[in-house]
């Protein structure tokens, strides 16, 4: 058995990173599991939404594992670095060059340190619990972050809170977290996994093919002009328009009872 596990829940995957005794963190093995299950969500049409937390009760992911992970990263020689890291999936298989039109949600129990807290960035939407702690302490250790910190948690958290958390190193701690954006909900950790799932589930019953055009929208907008963002976001609604979703959608609003969504 490896150290990732991948629980389906219909159509939501529940996916948990089962390293408890070194913190949930990962070594290349368990990242490269991470990679290959999220590229299987991807291109299975009846997962609709995703699920992801950390064994136990301490952490979400202490990021990489330093004793056999960060230093061989570090110094794998520039051309291979560059095709196997640069250009490829990044730490925890979404934080780079993977781009996943459906909802990943993150259900942080404990630390989420560095790559850890990376891999929750890269997520739609962040629960917590109260004991959540969440960190880039690249900086205390002479480098700086490399999976997306640099660039996500500014665009989640504003330029001027990114700064502080990035160039100290400190820990944030979750009513921190809540305050400046970087959660969405604060839960009690023995209902975190839970309320997550619950919350994929409702998720799970929208319509797939309006997530993934918004989710697109939204991530291709980032850096565009503003004129032409919303020519964009105008494009996908008429795409949607040729849909069954909005069929169906419609429909079911007239005739008051819960849509039936295929994704087409």
């Amino acid at each position: 058995m490896g150290d990732i596990r991948c629980d389906r829940h219909g159509k939501v995957w529940l996916i948990t990173i089962d390293r408890p005794t070194v913190m949930n963190s990962l070594d290349f093995a368990a990242n490269d599991e991470l990679v290959e299950i999220f590229r299987d969500f991807d291109r299975d049409d009846g997962a609709h939404v995703a699920v992801v937390t950390g064994a136990g009760n301490k952490a979400f992911c202490a990021g990489a594992d330093l004793k056999t992970y960060t230093v061989n990263f570090a110094r794998t020689p520039a051309p291979e670095f560059r095709t196997r890291y640069t250009n490829g999936p990044g730490f925890g298989g979404i934080t780079r060059s993977v781009e996943i039109d459906k909802p990943i949600l993150a259900a942080v129990n404990g630390f989420a340190i560095s790559g850890g807290f990376e891999l929750a960035l890269a997520c739609d939407l962040r629960f917590c619990a109260p004991n959540a702690e969440f960190a880039l302490q690249d900086a205390k250790w002479g480098f700086h972050a490399c999976d997306g910190g640099l660039i996500r948690l500014p665009q989640i958290v504003g330029l001027g809170h990114a700064m502080e958390i990035i160039l100290s190193g400190d820990r944030v701690n979750a009513e921190h977290a809540f305050r400046i954006g970087l959660v969405n909900r604060i839960v009690p950790a023995e209902e975190l996994v839970a309320f997550t799932l619950d919350y994929a589930q409702m998720l799970a019953k929208r319509s797939p093919l309006s997530h993934r055009f918004a989710k697109e929208v939204m991530r291709r907008a980032v850096g565009m002009p503003m004129g032409e963002a919303l020519r964009l976001e105008s494009r996908s609604f008429f795409d949607l328009g040729q849909s069954q979703d909005i069929v169906e959608g419609t429909t079911a609003f007239r005739e008051k009872r819960d849509a039936d969504f295929q994704g087409r």
